[in-house]
């Protein structure tokens, strides 16, 4: 049964172009390393003077998400370059077993 993990954050509109492309050519290949990782969807929303970022990942395993984010698999991982771009930083990541897909 795969997993799917998702994590949220906000940032201002002003920053928001550089952090997808950072998003993209940062963390895109980090998550792609890691072996056990199905599916990657990184999505935006802009919303007044905020762009909310959802990240959503599918995974093979706990396991596997153990390897990318550590053996705390709900804390939400973050970059240092992330510091220069968020608002606020969410604590924990959200995991959902997946049970169907179509």
């Amino acid at each position: 049964m795969s997993i799917m993990r998702l994590w949220h954050g906000e940032v201002s509109l002003e920053k928001a172009d550089a952090y997808e492309k950072f998003m993209i050519e940062r963390a895109a290949p980090d998550y792609g390393s890691v072996e056990g990782l199905e599916k990657l969807y990184f999505q935006r929303r802009d919303e007044d003077s905020k762009a909310h970022f959802l990240l959503v990942t599918i995974w093979t395993s706990m396991d596997a998400i153990k390897k990318f984010a550590g053996e705390n698999p709900e804390l939400a991982k973050y970059y240092p370059e992330d510091d220069d771009f968020l608002l606020s930083k969410e604590k924990h990541s959200t995991m959902y077993d997946i049970f169907y897909e179509q």
